[in-house]
């Protein structure tokens, strides 16, 4: 398996994860950012978007990833990362989808302003109100937690992968966080994790 993209990109955290959970050995070259490639013909023929990741797994080739996530519990974590049962993959699924369409926002302008922006250009307004809005956001991941150890019930799923990668950042910046009690134990138990560790709970840069 060859993944293409930078090893900072949350994105590609994502993929690096799931991939290690699943056992998959893998070659990673660096794509995108200071390392540019993403806009040139070879990538753009693999992934018309030209962002990172994208992966190729004996000829087939996947982007989007939470689509390389669930292509990746499918194939190699079947029963395990990939819940047989519709009802508890649909909640693992669902998850996942709201990491894109509820907290990607705020967590990119929480985390392009306080990382990845000078301090003299940062809009401190903009990162403050983004912060409180997120922490209603994962509040209702919290209430959901409150009788499951992860977010498709009491084990491990593809579903996890998304959000957490999201929460060790939440926890990582310099903001002010409602205490969340449920959110927490999740993301303690995910820190476990060897995987989670390795691709996840890294300097933020």
């Amino acid at each position: 398996m060859k993944i293409w993209g930078r090893a900072n990109s949350i994105n590609v955290m994502k993929v690096l994860w799931a991939a290690d959970e699943c056992g998959v050995k893998y070659d990673r070259e660096d794509v995108g950012g200071p390392f540019g490639g993403n806009d040139q013909p070879w990538y753009l023929k693999m992934n018309p978007n030209g962002v990172v990741p994208t992966i190729e797994d004996g000829g087939r080739i996947i982007w989007e990833s939470n689509s390389c996530v669930r292509y990746l519990a499918a194939r190699y974590a079947a029963s395990s990362l990939w819940p047989n049962d519709p009802g508890q993959r649909s909640e693992a699924d669902r998850w996942m989808d709201w990491q894109l369409s509820t907290i990607s926002d705020g967590m990119r302008i929480v985390f392009w302003g306080l990382v990845r922006t000078a301090p003299e250009k940062r809009d401190m307004a903009a990162i403050g109100k983004a912060a409180k809005e997120l922490g209603g956001l994962w509040g209702r991941l919290d209430s959901w937690l409150q009788d499951r150890k992860y977010v498709a019930g009491q084990h491990f799923t593809m579903g996890d992968i998304p959000a957490g990668c999201m929460v060790h950042r939440w926890y990582a910046l310099d903001i002010e966080r409602p205490e969340l009690k449920n959110v927490r134990a999740w993301y303690d138990r995910l820190a476990t994790r060897p995987a989670y560790a390795k691709h996840i709970m890294v300097k933020l840069t």
